[in-house]
């Protein structure tokens, strides 16, 4: 019977394996086109994409839906002095290379150049992941591409 990865199983070189992107990003998406990447999580224009590649199969256990619901409920993107953005939906994707885990945000909550940083944060099984997005350095021919 399989199980969620006791976090003892997990080790740094297990993390350092692990992306954080920001998969909706007009660059990222482009990209994945030029190398034709047929394993690429699909975005669609509705939703900020976050994904989380290359995590242990283990950490899916038995049941990914599960894993995707307990992500939903922890995951968040926070900008300074505005309500957190939670996810809509969360995309469990066991790839040959390991977990893809596509987080998805509606664009409703809109994230501007004013925010100036977005984190993201999120629990992953037992894994506590926290990335900084300076959207500064996310512009791309001249505007915004999240």
């Amino acid at each position: 019977m399989d199980q969620a990865m006791p976090i003892d199983d997990i080790t740094p070189r297990t993390l350092s394996a692990v992306t954080i992107r920001w998969e909706s990003a007009l660059p990222v998406q482009e990209a994945e086109l030029k190398v034709a990447d047929g394993n690429a999580p699909i975005v669609d224009e509705a939703n900020y994409a976050i994904a989380v590649v290359g995590l242990p199969t283990r950490l899916i256990g038995n049941d990914p839906q599960a894993l995707a619901k307990q992500i939903k409920g922890q995951a968040k993107l926070k900008r300074d002095g505005k309500k957190d953005i939670k996810p809509s939906e969360v995309r469990v994707l066991p790839r040959d290379e390991g977990l893809v885990v596509m987080i998805l945000f509606s664009r409703t909550s809109e994230i501007t150049a004013n925010d100036r940083q977005v984190d993201f944060e999120a629990m992953i099984g037992p894994l506590e992941l926290k990335q900084s997005f300076n959207l500064s350095d996310m512009n791309y021919a001249g505007k915004l591409e999240l």
